[in-house]
């Protein structure tokens, strides 16, 4: 054997010898399977609203909320997962309203994604009007704005509700009014770079359709809405996708957050004052 075919043979075995261990490495870990993500590490402890983990080679020990996991595959094979994740319904238009689900605990939204604020208002038109139908606008108002950013989850921060209030002599009467106040949360977020690979070096759009919610609107308006849209820069905020733009209808605003997008879609939401906009963007 000359010694050049030695040479070939030491390299091919120690190229070998690296992938296989490599794989045993990876066969050696947990794979914690995030939303968004997944994680190779070493699992330390299944706890009631939390798994803690460590990464090869590291002493810090991590935690993540059982509501951003939707499963753990241990070293071993065994399969756990999270009922807490895959409860949550998918929002992907604002149609979807309905899928968002509105929760006062706190522990419900922990490890979720921040997408904003929300608020919502509805009164009764007389004083003899029904406040529990009042209170329940209000709410479909709140899903709705929710479902304009993509959240699927509102942690209600406050209510106020008052009933109807009859007038006297010296005091004019009230019809029933409720006030609510939220933070929209997904358990999941849009895909920075599939965005970017999907839109590719492409800067200007079209829009086809534009949901609206003015703050004194019983529903959200829905109609046909074809003006260019250009992007100008995306950028990652947290894991929050925002764009600087420009709409060419002459809308002042230029900067807004990336609700979701499909293969021939992506949907943009803004607010300008108190009035909530979701617009639709044609890829083609």
């Amino acid at each position: 054997m000359s010694p050049k075919t030695k040479i070939y043979i030491t390299i091919a075995l120690s190229v070998l010898g690296l992938t296989l261990h490599q794989q045993v490495k990876a066969q050696a870990l947990d794979t914690i399977y995030l939303n968004n993500q997944k994680l190779a590490c070493n699992v330390k402890e299944v706890l009631p609203d939390a798994v803690r983990y460590a990464f090869p080679g590291e002493d810090v020990v991590n935690s993540a909320y059982k509501n951003s996991i939707q499963k753990i595959v241990f070293k071993s094979g065994r399969v756990q997962t999270f009922s807490e994740s895959t409860s949550f319904k998918s929002v992907a238009k604002v149609s979807d309203f309905e899928n968002v689900t509105i929760s006062s605990l706190e522990s419900e939204i922990q490890g979720l994604y921040k997408l904003g604020e929300v608020t919502s208002k509805a009164k009764g038109t007389t004083v003899i009007s029904n406040q529990e139908r009042v209170k329940q606008r209000a709410y479909r108002k709140l899903k709705i704005q929710a479902a304009m950013l993509g959240a699927n989850i509102i942690y209600l921060t406050n209510q106020r509700t008052e009933g109807n209030k009859y007038g006297g002599y010296f005091q004019s009467g009230s019809s029933a009014e409720t006030n609510l106040t939220g933070i929209a949360y997904s358990n999941s977020l849009p895909d920075l770079e599939a965005f970017k690979k999907l839109i590719g070096s492409k800067t200007d759009f079209n829009t086809s359709w534009r949901s609206k919610l003015w703050a004194s609107d019983s529903d959200v308006s829905t109609d046909v809405y074809m003006t260019p849209f250009s992007i100008k820069e995306i950028i990652n905020e947290n894991g929050i996708i925002m764009i600087e733009g420009k709409l060419g209808d002459g809308t002042k605003n230029t900067r807004f957050q990336l609700a979701n997008f499909t293969n021939d879609t992506f949907s943009i939401a803004y607010k300008d004052k108190s009035s909530a906009y979701n617009i639709v963007v044609s890829l083609k």
